[in-house]
């Protein structure tokens, strides 16, 4: 299982750099529910309806975890380290996600390598 960053879904929506390998996990993944409403939102703002975003998790099986109480700390203990590095609620969300399930996150964000933060970080371009 491996947990996906909005930035690895648009990149394998779009067909953007790196699509090929996100591909490749994409059969045993998760996301966050917040950060499919960062896709969905990216999809709107663009002039897009969010729907494709919605049938392509449905059809791919990619599983949605809803961001529960239980998460809030996974994600509050990396607010000091986000500061650092400058990443936003939804990054901190998926790193978060990664570091409660014990899974890795996959990414296009090459500073999330940087961090030690418990969790292994696939950097996909």
């Amino acid at each position: 299982m491996i947990v996906l960053d909005a930035s690895a879904l648009l990149a394998y929506m779009f067909e953007e750099t790196g699509h090929e390998q996100v591909a490749g996990y994409l059969g045993d993944s998760c996301i966050s529910s917040v950060n499919l409403l960062e896709v969905a939102s990216q999809f709107r703002r663009d002039g897009l309806s969010p729907a494709p975003v919605l049938q392509l998790i449905s059809s791919l099986g990619i599983r949605v975890v809803p961001f529960e109480e239980a998460h809030i700390s996974s994600v509050a203990e990396l607010a000091t380290v986000g500061k650092a590095y400058g990443l936003s609620q939804a990054d901190r969300v998926c790193l978060g996600l990664g570091v409660f399930l014990g899974e890795p996150v996959l990414t296009a964000d090459r500073v999330w390598g940087e961090l030690d933060l418990g969790v292994e970080v696939v950097v996909f371009r």
